[in-house]
């Protein structure tokens, strides 16, 4: 049970994060997307295979965030529209990361969030 509400709690926290209605600062974000974008462009440049694993959390943390929105927020949002596939979405991530080294990957992240948001590439 305590378990439970952790889970809840934490994807209430990202929830709230992603609609705009919270900050990072105030969000306390674990796992391999909690680290730096500088670590994440070392990493990738050492061992290219490691991405997939940040992906795979960007993925995860995306789908979290949108299924704790509240009602009526973002409740048709495709997380992995034809005009912005998987490839396209790790290349926005790496470009983040590249211009951006003093961020968090999450923050490149939740860019990616806004820009799915958008309007269609």
């Amino acid at each position: 049970m305590k378990f439970d509400l952790r889970v809840a709690a934490t994807a209430a926290a990202l929830g709230a994060l992603m609609s705009g209605t919270a900050t990072a600062q105030s969000v306390r974000i674990v796992g391999i997307g909690a680290s730096s974008c500088a670590q994440f462009n070392q990493e990738i440049s050492q061992k290219p295979a490691a991405e997939l694993t940040y992906l795979a959390w960007a993925q995860g943390f995306l789908s979290g965030a949108l299924l704790r929105a509240p009602k009526g927020v973002d409740e048709d949002l495709d997380l992995l529209p034809s005009s912005f596939p998987l490839e396209k979405q790790a290349h926005f991530l790496r470009a983040f990361c590249a211009e951006n080294p003093t961020q968090d990957y999450m923050e490149g992240v939740h860019a990616l969030y806004q820009k799915l948001k958008g309007p269609p590439a």
